[in-house]
């Protein structure tokens, strides 16, 4: 799966990667809203990640997806 066909399936995104990124709030999502990059420095923030590790399993995670 490619970043375009989340970010046009985000709702059904969101239901799927919050059982991986369960630390993540609804605001978290809403601030993410198909935005990559701000849904990668969440990830960051809310598990203490380096901005290379927060990539890393976001490009795994939709890789498997």
């Amino acid at each position: 799966m490619n970043w375009d066909q989340i970010e046009g399936k985000w709702d059904q995104f969101v239901g799927k990667a919050k059982e991986k990124w369960g630390k993540l709030t609804d605001d978290d999502w809403k601030v993410a809203e198909g935005k990559r990059d701000q849904l990668a420095g969440k990830i960051q923030e809310r598990y203490g990640y380096t901005k290379e590790q927060a990539e890393k399993e976001l490009d795994d995670w939709m890789n498997s997806n």
